[in-house]
């Protein structure tokens, strides 16, 4: 599946930012301001940025947001999405920066980060569900994982996580698994 820049790049910063809430191992990976510095190194946002424990606070609170974005279908991501982009006040505009051509922006450069995180993730879904590509939405299926991924392949095969090896992991239960078999 290729979207394009901005859309693929704005899913990624949601797929980040929804795997450091905490998973099976209970652990959260966005507790400081030194873990939203590394999440923003990964993931660059325009505009104002405080970097204190107010805007650490407000990207923690939208990380369920974004997370009910793989709890429902195509058309249970429609009304998560507009209000995603009413509560950030969203007023799309055509902008060109940084080397990049022209993408979207739809909050203005002085909004908070949280809410341009927000809008940028919705209006990546929104081309996720104009394309008719939401099945692409999905949570590993590793038995022990629910991180969550976009499926960017090209015959929409993957199955697992990029977070935890958890390919290689469940390949390996599963050839123990058959070795054990052939041996009984």
């Amino acid at each position: 599946m290729v979207f394009i820049h901005d859309t693929k790049q704005a899913l990624d910063a949601a797929v980040s930012l929804v795997n450091t809430l905490p998973g099976y191992d209970g652990t959260d990976t966005l507790q400081t301001r030194a873990d939203l510095e590394s999440y923003l190194v990964v993931n660059p946002y325009t505009g104002v940025r405080h970097l204190d424990d107010a805007e650490v606070a407000a990207v923690r609170t939208i990380r369920a947001r974004l997370r009910e974005l793989w709890d429902v279908d195509r058309e249970g991501a429609v009304p998560l999405v507009n209000q995603m982009l009413q509560d950030g006040h969203a007023l799309p505009r055509l902008v060109i920066h940084d080397g990049y051509d022209w993408h979207i922006h739809a909050t203005a450069d002085d909004a908070e980060l949280a809410t341009r995180i927000l809008v940028e993730a919705a209006m990546a879904f929104v081309d996720v569900i104009r394309s008719d590509e939401y099945d692409r939405v999905r949570i590993c299926a590793a038995d022990d994982c629910d991180s969550v991924y976009i499926d960017y392949s090209k015959n929409g095969s993957k199955r697992y996580c990029d977070t935890g090896n958890c390919g290689n992991r469940m390949n390996v239960i599963a050839y123990r698994q058959r070795k054990a078999q052939e041996t009984a």
